[in-house]
């Protein structure tokens, strides 16, 4: 990392973005050109950070991740526009996390439970979740094995 006075190594600290931001966005491979879809999640992070979305039945990103399981992914928070007199000294304030991993459907029952139940508590959602025998047919649930993550912030 370039701005070494920006990077954020705790474990703590890079929980604390993974909590608090809305979207994770993640990048598929196409053979050409990265494709990026924004998603909402859920989280576990014991000894490994595991990442938890929710898809569809088809669609060309579960095709893409059919086709190569390896991912970048990025989380992002705290965006404050800084004004300065110059236009180089505009800038923003930011909290984000980066990184790889390899994601893969999520083919158990309960792990996908488990798995819906972490984007629901990532949301607040109130009391237990009731997942309907048809919905969880009709839905996929993913999870992105992090392999690697680094953080940076500017305050």
């Amino acid at each position: 990392m370039r701005r070494n006075d920006r990077e954020l190594t705790s474990k703590e600290d890079l929980e604390k973005i993974i909590q608090n931001a809305d979207v994770c966005r993640i990048a598929l491979n196409t053979g050409g050109a990265p494709y990026i879809v924004p998603l909402n999640y859920g989280f576990t992070w014991d000894s490994d950070l595991k990442l938890y979305f929710h898809s569809a039945v088809a669609g060309r990103k579960l095709n893409l991740i059919a086709e190569d399981s390896r991912v970048g992914f990025e989380i992002d928070i705290n965006h404050e526009l800084v004004k300065g007199a110059l236009a180089c000294n505009w800038g923003m304030k930011y909290a984000s996390v980066i990184g790889t991993g390899s994601i893969a459907e999520v083919k158990d029952r309960e792990e996908k439970i488990r798995g819906l139940n972490l984007l629901m508590k990532h949301y607040n959602y109130p009391g237990i979740p009731v997942y309907p025998e048809a919905m969880l047919h009709a839905v996929r649930v993913l999870c992105l094995s992090v392999t690697e993550i680094t953080g940076k912030s500017r305050c």
